[in-house]
């Protein structure tokens, strides 16, 4: 009898401490701290799904982004010495009043307060464009654009990814378009620094880059074409390819 009740024991401590070992597993998600309760804690909800803190971040961005980048286009149409520079200028002022607009609208149904001047950065950026002149001016235009376009970018592609609120996800839809337009104006204008570009972004990052090796003196081998099999038929078609910037002068 004794026996049984020692094995008994040791069953119910091994089941005990089985249990104990398990239970930070079951309930590890709903734990503070861990992301999906610290996402949970910055939403709320609306009629459109849950609005992230990370939404509202977006919306407040795309916001700051007119305030700053609409001026600095209209500054470009009346300044810059080349064509180029007045036309990425001109899309900047269409698409910045256009997207402004249709930001006010969703912050104005998700009820989110939106600045109405530009950060202290931001307003230091169109002091130094307001300072330069000739070529210099258009070298700062293209390059401070272009980064703060670039930084967006990735922004919108988190959100438009992430978010669960339809109103947030098309806006998202909206800015990737007029984002990447911006951009390959900025590009198309030649003075886009790319080396200082990808130097800016190397220096922020820990991660050891993982692509292939590059052939050393030998012929790559051909990659085997992606195509479809069998005997369907499509409807769609192709994105057309985006237009090469101009060399640098």
């Amino acid at each position: 009898m004794r026996r049984i009740n020692g094995t008994a024991l040791i069953i119910a401590a091994l089941v005990a401490t089985l249990g104990a070992l398990a239970y930070p597993v079951w309930s590890y998600a709903d734990r503070s701290g861990t992301g999906e309760a610290n996402l949970n804690a910055s939403s709320v909800a609306t009629q459109w799904g849950p609005l992230s803190a990370t939404d509202r971040d977006f919306l407040v961005k795309v916001r700051l982004a007119g305030l700053w980048e609409l001026p600095a286009g209209q500054q470009a149409i009346e300044r810059a010495p080349s064509e180029a520079v007045k036309e990425a200028g001109d899309h900047l002022v269409v698409g910045h009043t256009d997207l402004d607009r249709r930001a006010r609208d969703v912050a104005a149904k998700l009820g989110v307060e939106l600045p109405n001047q530009p950060s202290d950065i931001q307003q230091g950026w169109l002091r130094e464009l307001t300072a330069a002149s000739g070529q210099e001016y258009e070298r700062k235009f293209a390059n401070l654009l272009r980064n703060a376009h670039g930084k967006v970018f990735a922004l919108v592609a988190q959100v438009r990814h992430t978010t669960r609120n339809s109103l947030i996800r098309q806006l998202a839809s909206d800015a990737n378009q007029t984002v990447l337009d911006h951009i390959t104006m900025l590009e198309r204008t030649g003075f886009v620094d790319f080396d200082g570009l990808a130097r800016e972004a190397a220096g922020a990052s820990t991660a050891s880059p993982s692509g292939p090796p590059v052939s050393n003196g030998g012929v790559p081998q051909v990659p085997v074409p992606v195509t479809p099999t069998g005997d369907q038929s499509f409807t769609s078609r192709p994105v057309p390819p985006t237009m090469e910037p101009l060399p640098q002068p």
